[in-house]
Protein backbone atom coordinates (compact mmCIF):
# COMPACT_ATOMS: atom_id res chain seq x y z
CA UNK A 1 0.00 0.00 0.00
CA UNK A 2 1.25 3.62 -0.77
CA UNK A 3 1.51 5.60 1.96
CA UNK A 4 1.84 9.07 -0.37
CA UNK A 5 -1.82 9.98 -0.83
CA UNK A 6 -0.36 11.93 -4.18
CA UNK A 7 -0.24 8.49 -5.80
CA UNK A 8 -3.80 7.26 -5.23
CA UNK A 9 -6.19 6.07 -7.44
CA UNK A 10 -8.16 8.98 -8.87
CA UNK A 11 -10.52 7.55 -11.12
CA UNK A 12 -10.17 4.68 -14.86
CA UNK A 13 -8.57 6.64 -17.60
CA UNK A 14 -9.04 4.63 -20.80
CA UNK A 15 -9.55 0.42 -20.92
CA UNK A 16 -7.96 -1.17 -23.99
CA UNK A 17 -9.59 -3.66 -25.84
CA UNK A 18 -7.35 -6.01 -28.21
CA UNK A 19 -8.90 -6.17 -32.18
CA UNK A 20 -7.87 -7.68 -35.09
CA UNK A 21 -10.05 -5.03 -37.43
CA UNK A 22 -10.56 -1.41 -36.55
CA UNK A 23 -13.09 -1.34 -38.94
CA UNK A 24 -15.43 -4.31 -38.20
CA UNK A 25 -14.59 -3.30 -34.28
CA UNK A 26 -15.79 -0.03 -34.21
CA UNK A 27 -19.15 -1.11 -36.24
CA UNK A 28 -19.66 -3.61 -33.77
CA UNK A 29 -19.89 -1.61 -30.72
CA UNK A 30 -21.53 1.38 -32.85
CA UNK A 31 -24.23 -1.01 -33.22
CA UNK A 32 -23.86 -1.73 -29.59
CA UNK A 33 -24.50 2.01 -28.72
CA UNK A 34 -20.98 3.38 -28.14
CA UNK A 35 -20.72 6.69 -29.91
CA UNK A 36 -16.97 7.11 -31.37
CA UNK A 37 -15.34 10.04 -29.81
CA UNK A 38 -11.85 9.97 -31.76
CA UNK A 39 -10.68 7.38 -34.86
CA UNK A 40 -7.42 7.56 -36.18
CA UNK A 41 -6.95 5.16 -38.76
CA UNK A 42 -3.20 5.24 -39.60
CA UNK A 43 -2.69 3.94 -35.51
CA UNK A 44 -5.36 1.30 -35.93
CA UNK A 45 -7.08 2.94 -32.64
CA UNK A 46 -10.35 4.42 -32.10
CA UNK A 47 -11.79 5.90 -28.77
CA UNK A 48 -15.46 5.23 -27.86
CA UNK A 49 -17.63 7.14 -25.55
CA UNK A 50 -19.08 6.01 -22.41
CA UNK A 51 -21.65 8.30 -20.93
CA UNK A 52 -20.29 11.93 -19.94
CA UNK A 53 -17.05 10.78 -18.87
CA UNK A 54 -13.79 11.58 -20.82
CA UNK A 55 -12.38 8.44 -20.04
CA UNK A 56 -13.50 5.69 -22.35
CA UNK A 57 -13.61 2.16 -24.48
CA UNK A 58 -10.05 2.02 -26.42
CA UNK A 59 -10.21 0.06 -29.39
CA UNK A 60 -6.23 -0.98 -30.57
CA UNK A 61 -5.57 -3.17 -33.69
CA UNK A 62 -3.17 -5.68 -32.49
CA UNK A 63 -1.18 -8.25 -34.60
CA UNK A 64 -2.06 -11.82 -34.15
CA UNK A 65 -5.36 -10.76 -32.83
CA UNK A 66 -7.41 -13.57 -33.66
CA UNK A 67 -11.46 -13.73 -33.28
CA UNK A 68 -12.33 -16.12 -30.47
CA UNK A 69 -15.02 -17.04 -28.05
CA UNK A 70 -14.78 -15.65 -24.93
CA UNK A 71 -13.67 -18.07 -21.69
CA UNK A 72 -14.68 -17.91 -18.55
CA UNK A 73 -13.11 -16.70 -16.15
CA UNK A 74 -12.30 -13.78 -18.89
CA UNK A 75 -11.63 -10.07 -17.63
CA UNK A 76 -14.84 -8.12 -18.16
CA UNK A 77 -15.92 -4.40 -18.42
CA UNK A 78 -19.65 -3.59 -16.68
CA UNK A 79 -21.04 -0.61 -17.41
CA UNK A 80 -24.37 0.52 -15.82
CA UNK A 81 -27.56 1.69 -17.83
CA UNK A 82 -31.02 2.17 -16.77
CA UNK A 83 -32.83 -1.28 -17.62
CA UNK A 84 -30.46 -4.53 -18.34
CA UNK A 85 -32.89 -6.23 -19.87
CA UNK A 86 -34.18 -3.33 -22.51
CA UNK A 87 -30.72 -3.24 -22.94
CA UNK A 88 -30.48 -6.35 -24.21
CA UNK A 89 -33.68 -6.40 -26.33
CA UNK A 90 -31.91 -3.57 -28.35
CA UNK A 91 -28.56 -5.06 -28.74
CA UNK A 92 -30.47 -8.27 -30.59
CA UNK A 93 -32.53 -5.88 -32.25
CA UNK A 94 -29.13 -4.21 -33.36
CA UNK A 95 -27.48 -7.48 -34.32
CA UNK A 96 -25.68 -8.13 -31.23
CA UNK A 97 -26.69 -11.17 -29.61
CA UNK A 98 -26.17 -11.18 -26.20
CA UNK A 99 -23.96 -13.99 -24.60
CA UNK A 100 -27.00 -15.31 -22.73
CA UNK A 101 -30.09 -13.67 -21.55
CA UNK A 102 -30.27 -11.43 -18.50
CA UNK A 103 -29.42 -12.50 -15.58
CA UNK A 104 -29.93 -11.37 -11.92
CA UNK A 105 -27.49 -9.73 -9.54
CA UNK A 106 -27.39 -8.26 -6.01
CA UNK A 107 -28.07 -4.64 -7.46
CA UNK A 108 -30.19 -5.68 -10.04
CA UNK A 109 -29.86 -7.22 -13.68
CA UNK A 110 -27.22 -7.53 -16.15
CA UNK A 111 -26.57 -8.70 -20.05
CA UNK A 112 -23.20 -9.18 -21.69
CA UNK A 113 -22.04 -9.35 -24.93
CA UNK A 114 -18.70 -9.92 -26.53
CA UNK A 115 -17.03 -8.56 -29.54
CA UNK A 116 -15.54 -10.32 -32.42
CA UNK A 117 -11.91 -11.02 -30.47
CA UNK A 118 -13.80 -11.69 -26.65
CA UNK A 119 -13.41 -8.78 -25.25
CA UNK A 120 -16.55 -9.00 -22.70
CA UNK A 121 -18.89 -5.77 -22.05
CA UNK A 122 -21.73 -6.23 -19.75
CA UNK A 123 -24.79 -3.73 -19.20
CA UNK A 124 -25.95 -3.66 -15.32
CA UNK A 125 -28.75 -1.64 -13.66
CA UNK A 126 -29.11 -0.68 -10.38
CA UNK A 127 -33.21 -1.72 -10.33
CA UNK A 128 -33.01 -3.82 -6.99
CA UNK A 129 -30.67 -1.10 -5.20
CA UNK A 130 -32.05 2.06 -7.00
CA UNK A 131 -30.06 4.25 -4.03
CA UNK A 132 -26.84 2.87 -5.52
CA UNK A 133 -27.64 3.94 -8.99
CA UNK A 134 -26.31 7.42 -10.55
CA UNK A 135 -28.73 10.10 -11.17
CA UNK A 136 -28.43 11.03 -14.64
Amino acid sequence: MLDDPSAGLLGFDNVLFPVGDLGEAVAFYERAGFPVAVRIDELGLAILKIGKETPGVLLRVEDGIVPRTPAWPAPRLWLEVRDARAKGRALTAAGVPPLTEPFSVATGWTVEIADPWGNVVGFTDYLKRPELARSS
